[in-house]
């Protein structure tokens, strides 16, 4: 009886749970910030909004009405599930802040076009202009304006911390591969992305 009584009860909260979820202030085309609260490579030579360390970003979209979102994370551009988005959270106990368009641009066409690149390969080295794509790249290539035009443009590269200087990190990252460091090739990161005067932070996820 009271196995029965506790099971009902972690039902009723996981169905509270979703019911949360899916009731968010979100739209379409919408972007996710993602938090580390440790800090990271990614957060050590990048800044986001108000200082927050911001290593990923996706966009949200909606499938028959239900939550997904659109992503490039090491398996590649990926379009999942909101949950997947909850599940990372708890798992890493981190916070994800909504940031939104704050200018006419042409949603449709945005999402039918990050839609277009999945199953592109991961971007592990930032590279600019080949087939792989990384998670702020995937908003900077996909997003346009209502004339067709990239609405973030690229921004240089960095992975130099606040002395100027590449951290230890990705001048052995990039050894390791047999490749120079891309410092100030055209590309995108998502701490910059949080900053953009044409996105807007409107709160925290959850």
């Amino acid at each position: 009886m009271k196995r029965h009584l506790l099971n009902c009860i972690l039902l009723c909260v996981a169905l509270m749970g979703y019911a949360q979820h899916y009731s968010l202030p979100l739209k379409e085309g919408d972007l996710l910030f993602y938090t580390s609260e440790t800090g990271n490579a990614i957060t050590d030579v990048t800044s986001g909004f108000e200082g927050k360390r911001i290593d990923h970003v996706s966009i949200f979209t909606q499938v028959n009405n239900k939550p997904y979102i659109l992503e490039a994370t090491h398996k590649g551009v990926v379009m999942q599930p909101i949950d997947s988005t909850f599940e990372r959270l708890n798992r890493r106990k981190e916070h994800i802040y909504i940031g939104r368009i704050q200018e006419e641009w042409n949603v449709k066409a945005s999402i039918s076009k990050a839609k277009s690149y999945i199953g592109r390969p991961y971007d592990f080295y930032f590279e600019p202009n080949d087939s792989a794509i990384y998670c702020s790249e995937l908003v900077q290539l996909s997003y346009e304006d209502l004339k067709g035009h990239l609405l973030f443009t690229p921004i240089p590269m960095s992975f130099h911390d606040n002395s100027g200087e590449i951290t230890n990190f990705w001048k052995e990252y990039y050894r390791k591969a047999g490749k120079e460091v891309p410092e100030g090739a055209p590309g995108s990161n998502p701490g910059d992305l949080s900053r953009n005067p044409k996105v807007k932070i409107i709160g925290q996820l959850r």
